[in-house]
């Protein structure tokens, strides 16, 4: 048997914390290990247990943003997904850069949410689309690049290969199963890629193949 997804989250809103925790723990893959209402006590979660997974919300006393930067710091095996309702561009950008393997708005519904974990889980990131746009805007906004300029054109074929399976949602696993490529040689391959487009993560990598492809079309 497989051995399930260990999750703890913290979020100061008891009754929705709970219902969260609740949703989660009745996936047959996931357990939930530990829940806590501040910053402070979601560190301490994630040094004392290791979870696969830390849940966290930005507003919760201590922010939830300075608690993924010391558990990304402390515990860098830990991924880390924010679950909360700001929808601020600078708390994306901060949450990300902090760490963040994945941001999500409240108003998901329980089976959607499971799903991302499961992604984030698997090596992927996550941005709920609604905030996509506007992430992809300002990163636009704050490079170097000439107008015009064709982001994907510093990739070889093989890079830009692996990119749009990475923007369709695959993990460096499954991408390396569908190229017949071993897992760590994808890994190595998006490090390279990352550093061509000057992004930090496959969140940003994955929108900039999403605009490209829109105004291709």
């Amino acid at each position: 048997m497989v051995n399930p997804i260990r999750l703890a989250l913290a979020d100061d809103h008891p009754l929705y914390r709970e219902g969260v925790a609740k949703t989660i723990a009745d996936q047959a893959d996931f357990d939930v290990v530990g829940q806590g209402t501040t910053a402070e006590e979601a560190v301490q979660l994630a040094q004392q247990l290791l979870p696969d997974l830390m849940l966290l919300d930005i507003s919760m006393p201590g922010s939830g943003i300075e608690a993924a930067r010391q558990i990304a710091a402390s515990c860098p095996v830990v991924k880390i997904v924010m679950l909360t309702v700001s929808e601020q561009d600078d708390d994306v950008m901060a949450a990300l850069k902090a760490g963040a393997r994945g941001y999500v708005l409240k108003g998901i519904g329980g089976a959607e949410l499971v799903e991302v974990l499961r992604k984030v889980h698997s090596g992927d990131s996550y941005v709920s689309p609604s905030l996509a746009a506007r992430l992809l805007s300002e990163m636009n906004a704050g490079a170097d690049q000439a107008p015009g300029r064709d982001p994907l054109s510093e990739l070889t074929a093989r890079e830009e290969q692996i990119l749009r399976l990475v923007a369709q949602g695959l993990s460096n696993k499954e991408v390396g199963l569908q190229l017949e490529l071993q897992e760590k040689t994808v890994k190595h391959y998006m490090t390279n890629i990352l550093q061509k487009l000057q992004v930090r993560n496959r969140v940003e990598a994955t929108l900039i193949v999403h605009e490209h492809l829109s105004h291709n079309n």
